[in-house]
């Protein structure tokens, strides 16, 4: 794989990809991931090794929806969304076959045990009042990634709302600090969570992970893990 020049010339030999869970439709027989397996079997086959976290996407927020109409508690409702992101990552998993563990690992420990030992793992979320871009950071952290890549529904970040604001302008770097001000007004509540949340920014700035955050595309994600500058770059400092 060849190296993203703006990541201080590291060569990217282990990734951690969030997953959008706008791949994962309401309907869930409609959603294509054929696309998305076919381009990591073939990168891990290149000798790329990657943890994969699905976002929970539609079905997430309608079960998170019904139970909060029914007045479960916020930590209640995170447990829901980390339970359908990991039946999002046990679908993907069925795509994989051998190259992957056949179940979905539920904490950090877990997560590094099936990377040192398979190379590529489908995980979703881990821990309650944590998006699955945190759990995204944590395990970019303790697996010691080259690149943590938030392929997500938007194709980067902005200085505002482009869909409330043609004059808003996309930016090609942008630093945590700044990430944390125009995040700043978000809903935290569970699933919820946009772009990055909080404590995604923190892990990301105390190990200096490299960071980038794109649209949601096999083309797009190839294209960056072969050095393009598509989306935004996030920036410990």
């Amino acid at each position: 794989m060849s190296c993203l020049p703006t990541e201080s010339n590291r060569k990217i030999e282990r990734v951690v990809i969030k997953l959008s869970g706008s791949l994962f439709e309401s309907d869930i027989e409609k959603s294509d991931l054929k696309p998305y397996i076919k381009i990591f079997s073939d990168l891990r086959n290149k000798g790329l090794k990657m943890v994969l976290v699905a976002g929970g996407g539609k079905n997430a927020r309608r079960y998170i929806t019904a139970a909060r109409t029914m007045g479960a508690d916020e930590s209640s409702l995170d447990e829901i969304g980390i339970i359908i992101s990991r039946l999002n990552a046990l679908l993907m998993i069925a795509g994989f076959g051998r190259l992957v563990k056949q179940y979905v690992p539920t904490t950090l420990g877990e997560v590094a045990k099936a990377f040192d030992e398979k190379g590529l793992v489908v995980t979703g979320g881990l821990h309650p009042g944590q998006s699955t871009n945190a759990t995204a950071s944590l395990i970019a952290e303790r697996i010691g990634a080259d690149l943590f890549l938030n392929a997500t529904s938007v194709d980067g970040v902005y200085t505002g709302n482009p869909k409330k604001d043609a004059n808003t302008e996309k930016l090609s770097t942008v630093t945590v600090e700044k990430l944390s001000e125009i995040l700043s007004n978000s809903n935290m509540g569970a699933g919820t969570y946009e772009l990055m949340d909080m404590v995604a920014l923190k892990i990301i700035e105390r190990s200096n992970i490299p960071t980038r955050l794109v649209i949601c595309s096999p083309d797009v994600i190839v294209k960056v893990l072969e050095g393009s500058q598509d989306g935004t770059q996030i920036l410990s400092r």
